[in-house]
């Protein structure tokens, strides 16, 4: 049995959705053992209710000031702090913007491997093994640790959310921390990013590309995202284009994102864009070139004239969701 330290994630003074998937996925690696929840942030112990709802054992919070806001000497020094007084025999974290830019300088402080990215954990010949996508999706490499400490960043929406249950409770243990000597601070964020649900964690993502033609072409995207209850993402083609803001790009220089529904709209399927959505659980293609390269990793495809298409569809679930409100 093992004692695993899950970082939960705080955006906008909530938890993101891959604080949970973590827990799940340190169930695996725990073997029956502890699986402990650590939030740093600032004023955030309303939020260990939550945590022990989907399954952590214990939380540990550290409040602090210079945690408000994500920076890496502030996130660093607390983390080691905490991890010197529990003694883990493994870490957790999402495989997000914090993730990438923590996990790797925690692991160096302590000498530790770090398998980052990681997308199933498997057991096999009585050993944990942890399946992690390589070049650009078209492969998978299975890799375990030499030793018994495990270090891990888990891709986002490939975990199960854990089943809520709100009767559980546990111990909440507040740490104090010495922080000091940070070379940046956060006095303010201009975000960019358009309301409503978050890429990397969405469910259902409508994405455009050039085929869209301008800015303009966006508006119906957005419209549809809304019936569906999904995220709107680009291309690197459209984001070049200015047709959108570079905060929605998909792809091996921008997000990668595994929903349930990805619908590409007008996207022509380079490998650089395959690279961020080629996971995705269920592929729908919509572009009027039959032999665009999306359609080789499409699971279904429609060959047409998006202005056409996007409208349908629109109307179509207008209609749905007007037949379910009576």
């Amino acid at each position: 049995m093992k004692k695993i330290l899950v970082i939960g994630e705080i955006k906008d003074q909530e938890l993101r959705n891959v604080s949970f998937e973590v827990i799940t996925a340190a169930r695996k690696a725990a073997i029956g053992g502890e699986v402990v929840s650590v939030l740093l942030g600032n004023e955030c112990e309303e939020m260990a209710g939550q945590l022990f709802d989907h399954g952590a054992d214990r939380v540990v919070i550290v409040d602090h000031p210079d945690l408000n806001r994500y920076t890496t000497d502030a996130y660093k020094q607390a983390l080691l702090q905490v991890i010197e007084k529990e003694e883990p025999n493994g870490i957790m974290m999402g495989h997000t913007s914090i993730g990438k830019d923590l996990a790797p300088r925690v692991a160096t402080k302590l000498d530790s491997g770090l398998i980052s990215d990681v997308i199933a954990i498997e057991e096999e010949d009585e050993e944990l093994v942890y399946t992690t996508p390589i070049y650009s999706g078209k492969a998978f490499e299975k890799r375990t640790f030499e030793d018994d400490f495990i270090f891990i960043t888990i891709r986002p929406n490939n975990f199960e959310l854990p089943e809520v249950d709100n009767s559980r409770s546990g111990e909440v243990i507040k740490y104090d921390a010495e922080i000091k000597d940070i070379r940046m601070i956060i006095k303010n964020v201009a975000k960019k990013a358009s309301e409503g649900v978050d890429l990397s964690e969405a469910k259902v993502v409508v994405a455009g590309g050039r085929g869209l033609k301008d800015a303009d072409g966006f508006n119906s995207l957005y419209e549809l995202a809304d019936l569906l209850g999904a995220a709107v993402g680009a291309s690197r083609g459209a984001c070049d284009a200015d047709f959108c803001d570079y905060s929605l790009q998909i792809g091996q220089t921008g997000k990668v994102v595994t929903p349930d529904l990805y619908i590409a709209v007008g996207i022509s399927g380079a490998i650089q864009h395959l690279a961020g959505m080629s996971n995705s659980k269920v592929i729908i293609a919509i572009n009027k070139d039959p032999e665009a390269d999306i359609f080789g990793v499409a699971d279904y495809g429609i060959v047409g004239d998006l202005f056409e298409i996007i409208p349908i569809l629109i109307e179509e679930l207008k209609e749905l969701n007007l037949a379910k409100t009576h």
